[in-house]
C-alpha cells in the first residue's frame, strides 16, 4: 500500500471500511508527514517552509484516532469515522485557541462550531487549525507557501488548508468564502472544492468576514473526495440519482486571461457539451458595490477591537478604514442587498430560459502571485476575484478543480462549474467526471 498519508478521503475510507487501514496508521502518517514538510510553523512565514499550520493538535489526533478505530471495531461507525482533518483557523473547537491567523483575536471558544460538531460526532480526527489570511480578509495568506513554489502564494483566504492538501498533510480540510477564498487558493495549488449555495451548510461559531456573503465549505485533492465532507458538514444525504450533463454556458464574464489559464480553460471547454446562448440582462461586474457591502459588514463586526487596531495587518486596517469613510447609510446599504437578490433572479431566470444545467468559467484569470506583499495594502486582489465574487454574491453554488499545469509556469490553473441553487451534487457529479477526463495534477507536472 502507498503511504497513507498520500490517500485521499474516497480510497481511504474504503480501506478503513474493511479495516485495512487503521485510524491510529493514518493519523499518525498524516502527522509525520506534517514534520517532514510543513516547516517552521509561525505567524509571520518562513521562505523555505510551506507554514500551512497554526497549531498541530498531535496528542488530541492520536487519542481521537484510538476512539475512532474502537467505534469501528464495534461495528455502526458513521461514514467519516477516523479521517483527518484540518479546519481553517476560523472555525471555533471548543476548548481549543481561535486565532484567524491574527494577533488581534486570540480566544478559546467554549462551544463547537456547527460545522465540526457535525464533523466531531462523524468520528473525524481534527489534527489542527489551518492558517488563514488574516481575518480571511485577502486573496493572499502570505505567511504560507505554496507547495508548488514555496516563492508563491498558495492564494487565499483559505491558503493553509489548500497548501496542506497540495502538500500531502491532509487528506480533508475547510475553508470559507467571502468573494472567492475557496476556490481561489484550490486553483493555485491544484486541489478540489465546492462553494455551496449560501445557507447549506452553517455558519455559526465561524469567524465571519462579512455575514450575508460568507460560505464554509469543504476542501480536499479530488472532487469526488468533497462530496462526502459537504454531506456531513450539511446534514444531507446526497442524492442517488444525478441529472446528465447535457448544456453548458461558457460564462459571458470571461475576459482577458493569462495563457496558461486560457489553454487550461480550453481544455476544460473540448469535455463538456457546450450551447450558445445570449448573454443575461443582468451586471456583470459588482466589484465596487461588493466591496462596500463586504467592508461595511466587516467593520460592524470588527468594531468590538476598535482599541486593537494598530495589531491588524495593514491591508485589513485598510479594509476597515474604506468602511469608515464610506459610511455606508442604512437605505443604502438595503438598497444595494436588494440589487444582489434581484441580480440573483435574473441569473436563475436564464439558466432556465435556456436550460442549462451549468456555467463554466476560469476560476481565476491570471496565475499564483509571488509571496512578499498581499499584506501591504487592501484593495490589491481585485483581479484574483474578478470571477469569483459574482458566485458570492448571487449565492450560487461553484464546484472548482484543477485544468491542468501551466506549460509556461509549471503552476496549477483552475475551471469552475457554476449552477442554480440546490444543484450541488449534480456539480460534484458532473465536475468529478470533467476531472477524470482533465487529471489530478501534482507538483512537478505539466498538463500537454
Amino acid at each position: 500500500m502507498t503511504d497513507p498519508a498520500d490517500l485521499g478521503v474516497v480510497d481511504a475510507l474504503e480501506l478503513l471500511a474493511r479495516r485495512a487501514l487503521s485510524s491510529r496508521e493514518l493519523v499518525e502518517a498524516c502527522l509525520a508527514r506534517i514534520r517532514e514538510r510543513d516547516g517552521v510553523h509561525s505567524h509571520d512565514g518562513d521562505p523555505a517552509s510551506v507554514n500551512a499550520w497554526v497549531r498541530v493538535y498531535e496528542e488530541d489526533a492520536r487519542a481521537a484516532a484510538e476512539r475512532a478505530d474502537e467505534r469501528r471495531a464495534c461495528g455502526g461507525a458513521p461514514l467519516l469515522c477516523g479521517i483527518p482533518i484540518g479546519l481553517k483557523d476560523l472555525y471555533a473547537v471548543a476548548g481549543k485557541p481561535l486565532t484567524a491567523s491574527s494577533r488581534v483575536l486570540d480566544e478559546v471558544p467554549t462551544r463547537d462550531c456547527d460545522v465540526w460538531a457535525r464533523f466531531a460526532a462523524e468520528g473525524m480526527v481534527l489534527l489542527g487549525h489551518l492558517h488563514t489570511h488574516e481575518f480571511a480578509a485577502g486573496g493572499g495568506t502570505d505567511q504560507v507557501g505554496n507547495p508548488w513554489d514555496l516563492a508563491l502564494s498558495p492564494g487565499g483566504s483559505s491558503g493553509g488548508s489548500a497548501a496542506a492538501l497540495a502538500s500531502g498533510q491532509t487528506p480533508a480540510a475547510t475553508g470559507t468564502d467571502t468573494a472567492g477564498s475557496l476556490r481561489i487558493p484550490s486553483t493555485d495549488c491544484g486541489t478540489s472544492t465546492i462553494k455551496p449555495a449560501r445557507g447549506l451548510v452553517s455558519i455559526r461559531g465561524i469567524v465571519p468576514l462579512a455575514s450575508t456573503f460568507d460560505h464554509a465549505g469543504p476542501m480536499a485533492r479530488t472532487v469526488a473526495d468533497c462530496e462526502p465532507l459537504l454531506a456531513a458538514m450539511s446534514g444531507i444525504r446526497p442524492r442517488e440519482t444525478r441529472r446528465k450533463l447535457r448544456r453548458v454556458a461558457v460564462s459571458p464574464r470571461v475576459r482577458d486571461l493569462d495563457p496558461d489559464v486560457a489553454g487550461g480553460f480550453e481544455r476544460a471547454l473540448a469535455q463538456l457539451p457546450l450551447v450558445d446562448v445570449p448573454p443575461p440582462e443582468v451586471q456583470l461586474d459588482v466589484g465596487l458595490l461588493f466591496f462596500d457591502l463586504v467592508t461595511t459588514e466587516m467593520l460592524a463586526w470588527h468594531r468590538r477591537f476598535d482599541d486593537r487596531r494598530a495589531l491588524y495587518r495593514p491591508s485589513v486596517r485598510s479594509f476597515l478604514e474604506h468602511a469608515e469613510n464610506r459610511a455606508m447609510g442604512a437605505q443604502e446599504y438595503a438598497n444595494a442587498q436588494q440589487q444582489r437578490i434581484e441580480d440573483a433572479w435574473r441569473w436563475q431566470d436564464w439558466l432556465a430560459e435556456h436550460r442549462i444545467d451549468a456555467i463554466v468559467e476560469p476560476t481565476v484569470p491570471v496565475l499564483a502571485h509571488p509571496r512578499g506583499h498581499g499584506y501591504d495594502a487592501g484593495f490589491a486582489d481585485e483581479e484574483v476575484i474578478s470571477l469569483t465574487h459574482m458566485w458570492d454574491w448571487t449565492g450560487f453554488p461553484v464546484v472548482a478543480l484543477p485544468s491542468g499545469v501551466g506549460s509556461r509556469s509549471g503552476i496549477p490553473t483552475g475551471v469552475s462549474l457554476i449552477g442554480a441553487p440546490g444543484s450541488e451534487w449534480n456539480l460534484l457529479a458532473w465536475g468529478a467526471a470533467l476531472q477524470g477526463e482533465l487529471g489530478v495534477p501534482e507538483p512537478g507536472t505539466v498538463s500537454p
